[in-house]
């Protein structure tokens, strides 16, 4: 089976469908994480917000807040 035998299926079960297969991924990474490609730029920038981190923890924005200045630069 390939991808082009799934587009018959309706919206609905295609969203359905890659719901199901996200929520797998999320799964097996969680039990995994060694699983999940990450590209050595991808690493890189993980490592230095974590140095970042950890040099200086009490600079950051808590979520709530990232989410309103966001929602207010799109809006």
């Amino acid at each position: 089976m390939n991808a082009a035998d799934l587009l018959h299926l309706s919206i609905t079960e295609r969203l359905r469908l890659a719901e199901d297969l996200w929520d797998s991924v999320a799964r097996e990474a969680a039990d995994d994480p060694a699983k999940l490609p990450v590209s050595d730029s991808l690493r890189a920038e993980i490592l230095r917000r974590s140095a970042a981190y950890h040099a200086n923890p009490r600079n950051v924005v808590p979520l709530d807040e990232a989410l309103a200045r966001i929602e207010r630069a799109l809006g």
